[in-house]
């Protein structure tokens, strides 16, 4: 009994990142580098940004945001034509190397049949369980899946007193006597998640402030308890296994020495500095392909365009992190063409450049005037945004004994001089790709 007791304070004690298993697990997660993010549910009905327009003050809802007409949605959700074979088929075409599935958001909405809510897909027309399908087609097609769950719950009688607006009390109510059954929800929700679908890459957490009323740690040895291998992200007010900034990326490589605990604020070091390895704090940006939108828009006009994503991917991959890129598939289950079209540009760059990205790190360049570089062992790769006009490409001296330099599209090797502690290198006059070029350096 006194080493059961013992064992029990230290687990109360030690932070849940000395909990996690293995670094093999962050390596793994380090090496995706792109994901496939999806925002999917009831809203899509309504083309809103789920919740969002219910939570905001009641003067500044858009006419028909209302709790009542929400409420209409579910009995009219039937995406029939929903194929999980394609969206993975979509996200490997793209070269992403894992799916993290919005599996219940803020509305409280399940997209798997709960023993727990009847809230949820499987009490819809559609009738099926959606994460099931999804699990299955990853799992045959080897592609890590994690899960997005939202702690915060909008429908849940528990987290707040539903009989009140969502604006008036939409953080939830923790003093109330009833909050620690919500938080026992949450716990059996979770049990669902980590013990029916297989492997789980990731829970992906989300919440609203403050995130200490959530009890991080205890969600966190649950998770570890009931799947080791899973990585928990930071927004349970605990720490997590890694960062994740929201629609920015930040400005230097983050470091672990101070880790973000927070919703969407990331350790930022100063730009242009590169840290130490073991300094280095895992992240993971999450941003949209449209301006603003997770979810599914009817009227949706403006998409980032293949370079800006080519070299948003890039950018993070420069700094050491993942780029979890998002869609809001469409009521029907169908993800739209514009998003099909770009995820498809991308991956097909990354057929070409993809040794650039996979696998690699934050470049030992951090202050190039034309792009980015990333590195992986021995070589270092510099991604040229702007070719230059005059075939001289001239970056800082790498300290180190250059083997050669090559162009990743078509394998042609240029001449390279180092001067002055600068590398010299003469590049072709035309950009191999319009969006990103890549050189590879190769060391000794």
């Amino acid at each position: 009994m006194k080493n059961m007791k013992a064992l029990l304070l230290i687990l109360l004690t030690v932070p849940p990142a000395a909990l996690a298993a293995p670094d093999a697990r962050l390596e793994r997660f380090n090496n995706w580098k792109f994901g496939l993010f999806i925002h999917w549910g009831v809203c899509s009905l309504a083309s809103w940004e789920n919740s969002w327009p219910l939570m905001r003050p009641l003067a500044k809802r858009q006419p028909g945001n209302t709790e009542e007409y929400y409420a209409t949605l579910a009995p009219k959700f039937n995406p029939v034509k929903f194929d999980p074979d394609a969206w993975v088929k979509l996200a490997q075409d793209a070269g992403q190397r894992y799916i993290i599935f919005t599996t219940k958001h803020l509305d409280g909405f399940a997209m798997w049949d709960s023993l727990y809510s009847d809230y949820k897909i499987t009490k819809t027309p559609y009738g099926k369980d959606i994460v099931k399908q999804l699990a299955d087609s990853c799992q045959r097609a080897n592609m890590p899946l994690g899960f997005y769950y939202s702690t915060a719950d909008m429908h849940h009688p528990d987290y707040r007193d539903t009989s009140k607006i969502i604006g008036d009390n939409w953080h939830g109510e923790p003093w109330r006597p009833e909050w620690p059954v919500f938080l026992d929800f949450v716990g059996l929700q979770l049990t669902e998640l980590l013990t029916r679908y297989g492997p789980v890459a990731a829970i992906w957490f989300d919440a609203v402030a403050p995130l200490e009323e959530f009890d991080g740690r205890r969600f966190s040895r649950l998770i570890h308890e009931l799947q080791p291998d899973t990585l928990v992200n930071n927004r349970l007010g605990v720490g997590g296994d890694f960062d994740t900034p929201e629609q920015h990326n930040p400005k230097g490589v983050p470091t672990n020495k101070v880790a973000g605990n927070n919703l969407k604020v990331i350790n930022d070091t100063v730009a242009g500095t590169v840290p130490k390895a073991e300094d280095f704090r895992p992240w993971e940006t999450c941003q949209v392909i449209t301006k603003r939108n997770w979810f599914y828009h009817q009227d949706e006009n403006y998409f980032k365009p293949v370079k800006e994503l080519i070299q948003l991917l890039a950018d993070t991959a420069s700094k050491g992190g993942n780029l979890l890129l998002d869609v809001g598939p469409g009521p029907d289950g169908t993800i739209r063409p514009e998003f099909t079209e770009r995820l498809l540009a991308m991956g097909a760059w990354l057929r070409v450049n993809g040794d650039s990205i996979y696998g690699t790190t934050y470049g030992p360049l951090q202050n190039l005037s034309f792009g980015r570089s990333t590195r992986k062992a021995k070589t270092v790769y510099l991604h040229v945004f702007d070719w230059p006009a005059n075939g001289k490409l001239e970056v800082e001296d790498l300290g180190e004994h250059i083997v050669s330099v090559r162009l990743l599209a078509g394998g042609q090797k240029v001449p390279f001089h180092k001067s002055g502690g600068h590398l010299q290198i003469d590049i072709p006059q035309q950009a191999p790709d319009v969006n990103d070029s890549v050189l590879a350096v190769e060391t000794r």
